[in-house]
């Protein structure tokens, strides 16, 4: 969190500077074809079978769409646990069994679905345009709070909150902004969350940068604490193992989605795309520590502005 501070000032204070611009035209591109590698490795973990690549696509389209990340990353777990629901009601049914126990089941399964479908309709659509909400340290933190609290898969999901809260809703950042803030929170050491210290700092200075921090970690020793003790029960029911399945798959998929966007912030020559072709090359063939890749794209970024 402190080397992301650092950074954080330095960026603000020089980040006008047209030799930062190039570090990071060098840069952008390796985060993005970071993320691609790690979306790839995940989705031949997750995506096992028709179901969860149909659901996978459908989230996709949906988010690029504009759709809420909420509805898609927890609605897409409900439909996904709705679906193996389904299929074991048919395969009882075939085979006359347990078809006593399935009414109960049943109702109690629909009256769930109907109070999260009655909540889903009352979040607000990404894609809405609306006015920039004034900044205030507290707005802060309860973004970065929720986020900690609702996220759900691989750390890179983040971008997708951050993109749907930061840039589309509160106006606070923009898509390059953000990009250079998850640049700095994949070069650095520690997990992708650190990016959260370097927003808050962009937007509020290093009070904003220990709130936004201490927001997005806190839910995370709370769940632990009570998540533990029946997680292995949670994941072996045939009821809720379905739900984290489809979680899964909807969290590639907004993955996908902001992998898509920030790649039409990063890639826009043809160097930019050849950066980021050979750095997934060489993440893909070789067991190299992603940072070399970045330092290695910011020389190039450099070279390329003493060249002009």
């Amino acid at each position: 969190m402190l080397i992301v501070l650092a950074l954080a000032w330095a960026y603000v204070s020089y980040g006008s500077l047209p030799q930062v611009g190039w570090l990071f035209y060098g840069i952008k591109p390796v985060v993005v074809a970071i993320i691609a590698q790690a979306l790839w490795g995940l989705c031949r973990t997750v995506l096992k079978g028709i179901w969860p690549i149909v659901l996978a696509l459908l989230v996709l389209a949906l988010y690029l769409l504009g759709v809420n990340t909420l509805i898609l990353l927890f609605g897409g777990g409900l439909l996904f646990g709705l679906i193996r629901g389904g299929e074991r009601w048919y395969r009882s049914k075939r085979d006359h069994k347990v078809a006593g126990l399935l009414v109960p089941l049943s109702f109690n399964f629909n009256d769930m679905r109907a109070r999260w479908l009655q909540w889903f309709a009352t979040l607000p659509i990404a894609g809405v345009a609306a006015a920039a909400v004034p900044f205030s340290m507290l707005t802060l933190f309860l973004t970065f709070l929720k986020i900690g609290a609702i996220l759900y898969g691989s750390g890179y999901v983040l971008l997708a909150f951050l993109r749907s809260d930061f840039v589309l809703s509160l106006h606070w950042l923009t898509d390059r902004q953000l990009l250079d803030a998850v640049s700095i929170g994949q070069f650095t050491p520690g997990p992708v969350f650190t990016t959260a210290t370097f927003i808050g700092y962009l937007v509020g200075g290093w009070q904003g940068a220990l709130l936004a921090t201490l927001g997005i970690f806190l839910p995370s020793f709370v769940f632990i604490a009570l998540i533990h003790p029946v997680a292995t029960r949670i994941r072996r029911s045939p009821w809720t193992a379905p739900l984290l399945d489809g979680v899964n798959a909807a969290a590639l998929a907004l993955m996908a989605g902001v992998l898509f966007q920030l790649g039409q912030n990063a890639l826009f020559d043809i160097l930019t795309a050849s950066i980021a072709l050979v750095s997934f090359a060489v993440l893909m063939r070789f067991k190299i520590n992603s940072v070399w890749l970045i330092l290695a794209g910011a020389a190039i970024g450099l070279v390329r502005f003493w060249l002009l």
